[in-house]
């Protein structure tokens, strides 16, 4: 992606992005950066201050957008089908699949995403969990109200396989391409729908 055009803000957290998709966290320097945005390392100084704070701008400048959008539509789930598990289910995962297709960087979040699991940073694991547990804490409770017999251990553990597994779907690493001859947003959409149908079940599952 031709970075020129861009903000100079805006050529750092694209170059980090996809540095850090393609190198991890930790083996990626503020020098490799400011060379594929084509700035000095001061305008990252004067915009972040430091590499942990570029990481969490990183993840803000996407996960603010799809946090907002997943409340929306539970909050819109809960007021036009209350008690029905599936639309909330779809809140959470269908504005996670339309970023995976942003076609400005949407596939190398993903990775970055992805990068999250494979690395042991505490800093931006706590950063993530101090600014988004909220959105999971909404779901977990509206989920609960539809599977009122789950144990909280129990809807969490569940909560994350849900969450894993939409993150495999993002990433596209999974046996189900996009067949010729079908768009991305078909495919997303089928992807979306036979996700939410397999993680209702799993919700729904007798607890042993």
């Amino acid at each position: 992606m031709s970075l020129q055009h861009f903000s100079t803000k805006d050529r750092i957290l694209y170059a980090a992005e996809e540095l850090f998709a393609q190198q991890g966290f930790a083996s990626t320097s503020l020098r490799q950066v400011t060379s594929r945005a084509d700035v000095n390392i001061a305008a990252v100084n004067y915009h972040f201050g430091s590499k942990d704070n570029l990481v969490n701008e990183v993840f803000r400048r996407r996960m603010d957008v799809m946090s907002a959008q997943r409340l929306d539509a539970l909050h819109r789930a809960l007021e036009t089908a209350p008690g029905q598990l599936e639309p909330i289910l779809a809140a959470f995962v269908e504005p996670a699949l339309a970023m995976a297709q942003d076609r400005h960087g949407g596939g190398a979040f993903i990775r970055v995403i992805a990068r999250t699991y494979a690395e042991n940073n505490d800093s931006l694991r706590k950063f993530l969990s101090d600014q988004y547990g909220h959105v999971l804490r909404e779901f977990a409770k509206a989920i609960a109200g539809c599977v009122p017999g789950l144990g909280k251990e129990e809807l969490y553990w569940r909560l994350d396989f849900l969450s894993g597994a939409l993150t495999y779907a993002m990433a596209d690493f999974g046996l189900i391409k996009r067949p010729s001859g079908v768009s991305e947003a078909t495919h997303r959409q089928r992807a979306a729908q036979a996700l939410i149908r397999f993680a209702a079940a799993g919700f729904q599952a007798e607890a042993h």
